[in-house]
């Protein structure tokens, strides 16, 4: 089973202020709650620490991701991957007549029992982290 969640943020800001969040690694990491840690090793690739608390796994799984597609100031996509998981997020910035919108997909398939159902359940809420987090940078 593919977890798949799409969500789409209104800003009021212009989208290249959106972009300075959105593209970078560090900050991208920092708003998903699972990620422990995380290590930025150049523009393009990390190693994150996931926190997966589900039964027969219930420790830290290291996930190896790196950007796919870069687009000066509209797009990003990434990809990640570990025994546990593989992941895609792509993030895509619209001018808007009073600002931007930010679309938002993450892709979940999971490799081991849990995983799907634990993304399932709480991707949602790792969406709202990142759209907070985005609207206390803008603060």
């Amino acid at each position: 089973m593919t977890v798949r969640v799409s969500r789409t943020f209104e800003f009021d800001v212009p989208g290249e202020q959106i972009w300075a969040f959105i593209a970078d690694p560090e900050q991208r990491a920092g708003a998903i709650s699972v990620v422990d840690t995380f290590t930025i090793h150049d523009d393009s690739r990390a190693t994150w620490q996931v926190q997966l608390p589900i039964p027969l796994l219930n420790s830290t799984v290291t996930v190896e991701t790196e950007e796919l597609i870069r687009e000066p100031p509209t797009r990003v996509k990434f990809a990640g991957r570990s025994r546990a998981l593989r992941v895609t997020g792509e993030h895509t910035i619209t001018e808007t007549d009073s600002g931007c919108q930010l679309h938002n997909e993450f892709v979940v398939d999971g490799q081991l029992p849990g995983v799907e159902g634990f993304f399932k359940r709480n991707l949602d809420t790792e969406l709202d982290n990142l759209e907070a987090a985005l609207r206390a940078d803008i603060d």
